[in-house]
């Protein structure tokens, strides 16, 4: 039970549950396919953060490489998003 108490336990079933949020239910024909795809990319830019936080260990890292890594995913997110919509 100690393992379900860790933070990267809970972190991982946070990935599962996004992952079960972008792939089953936006997959169903309940909203379109443009509001899907915009809610997977904003999902899939979560799951980065925490995987980049969480089991690349930058939330230990000095601050400055926590704001350059949340910079560059912010950059590219909304770069693939303008894109996207355009």
């Amino acid at each position: 039970m100690e393992l379900l108490r860790k933070p990267v336990s809970i972190v991982w079933a946070a990935l599962m549950l996004a992952t079960i949020a972008s792939t089953w239910l936006l997959s169903n024909n309940s909203v379109t396919p443009e509001v899907a795809t915009l809610a997977i990319m904003l999902i899939a830019a979560l799951k980065v953060r925490f995987v980049i936080r969480h089991f690349m260990e930058v939330r230990r890292a000095p601050l400055a490489l926590q704001f350059v890594c949340d910079g560059w995913l912010l950059a590219v997110t909304a770069l693939i998003l303008t894109v996207y919509l355009l």
